[in-house]
């Protein structure tokens, strides 16, 4: 089997065996997530918690085989190992390496790291694809309502503090701390820890809410037109002869 062949069976596009390989490694991705929740718990017995330290030893070795294949067929092994997907693989295996090492076992950011698994999931996904290709095609309509979104969220905290600061100067203490507010009116959450109590803040608080509900519409529009595009020119693409 050629270099090629095997990047085509380890990406899931090989004719043969790709989907088989595909399918068996997100499998391993998925219970590599339960594995890494069912350590958690406390009263686990012991039996199945070393059965998950073997399973997890079995991980490794598979990712890392994973790993070093793509990394020694790659026809630029530099720049895949400093790509997007080459730095998930080696982020998917190195904190597993230093969790089996006692000292290491305690820190829990390494843990969390190993959740970079499920972003393999995505490796062989066209949705995936799609949605790289339309955020890549609004990126500056995006960019612009991020922007917006970030002033009208400042403006806001600033108008809140002013209307609730004289009449709860324990909660709206600062406009840093209201800030916090207006993230939350804005995302229309209102976790209620902080609200309104004077007649210009409800105006207000209203104005913000009709205002966010606006700010999450419109980018959502851009992004399902831009979807729908995608799908049209990779459909294109792939219906073009080679």
């Amino acid at each position: 089997m050629t270099r090629h062949e095997i990047i085509e069976v380890l990406d899931g596009y090989h004719p043969k065996v790709g989907a088989g390989v595909a399918w068996a490694m997100n499998a391993l991705i998925v219970l590599s997530a339960i594995a890494i929740a069912l350590e958690t718990e406390h009263a686990l017995p012991l039996a199945l918690r070393k059965g998950l330290f073997n399973f997890e030893i079995v991980l490794l070795g598979i990712f890392t085989l994973e790993y070093l294949l793509r990394l020694t067929c790659s026809p630029r092994p530099l720049k895949y190992a400093f790509s997007f997907w080459g730095l998930v693989d080696f982020l998917t295996i190195v904190p597993a390496i230093a969790l089996l090492t006692p000292q290491w076992q305690v820190v829990r950011a390494l843990r969390l790291i190993r959740l970079v698994r499920l972003l393999k999931l995505f490796r062989t996904s066209r949705a995936l694809t799609r949605l790289v290709f339309a955020f890549r095609q609004v990126r500056g309509e995006l960019l612009i309502f991020g922007v917006s979104t970030g002033l009208m969220l400042y403006v806001s905290a600033v108008g809140i503090y002013i209307f609730e600061h004289d009449a709860q100067p324990e909660v709206f203490t600062s406009i840093p701390v209201s800030l916090w507010w207006a993230v939350a009116s804005f995302t229309t959450v209102g976790y209620g820890d902080m609200v309104p109590i004077t007649p210009g803040g409800r105006i207000f608080t209203t104005l913000v809410l009709f205002t966010g509900l606006g700010i999450i519409a419109v980018p959502s529009a851009i992004i399902t037109t831009a979807l729908l595009e995608a799908e049209t020119n990779l459909q294109k693409r792939d219906n073009e002869p080679d």
